[in-house]
């Protein structure tokens, strides 16, 4: 059950509902516990991101198999009732953990919010809000 970091670069990033996320970049190892920490996935151009081990349910021969689904930027946003608000343009994160602290919803004209991490009520195919879009149109 021994192998090199090295070999799971390139290989396909799959979330829970066989979504296609990217390709692995980068495997990041803690210098003291020398356990993985997470990875780096590339989704394009210029699209990397990192997902922390959490997220990490079990390398296969072929892919990377997430436990939960990750936000990423593209992904439509829907309120309570499935109507949709808009896309994810930005993700911001702790600069110290790398945890989620807030995502940027843009509507697609110039207009965009930010959401803390408490209104998502979940993540998959799309972002889901826990709030009604009349209640997003009210935020700042």
């Amino acid at each position: 059950n021994i192998t090199t970091a090295d070999t799971f670069t390139g290989k396909k990033v799959i979330d829970r509902e066989g979504i296609e996320c990217g390709k692995v970049k980068h495997i990041h190892i803690n210098r003291e516990t020398l356990s993985v920490s997470g990875v780096t996935v590339h989704q394009g151009f210029n699209k990397d991101y990192f997902l922390g081990s959490d997220y990490i349910d079990k390398f296969t021969d072929e892919t990377l198999l997430l436990s939960c689904p990750p936000i990423r930027t593209g992904v439509s946003v829907v309120d309570i009732d499935r109507h949709k608000i808009g896309k994810v343009k930005r993700i911001h994160r702790n600069p110290d953990t790398n945890e989620l602290e807030s995502i940027e919803v843009s509507d697609g004209f110039v207009h965009s919010k930010i959401i803390s991490k408490s209104n998502i009520w979940g993540i998959g195919e799309r972002i889901i809000l826990e709030m009604t879009k009349e209640e997003f149109k009210l935020l700042a």
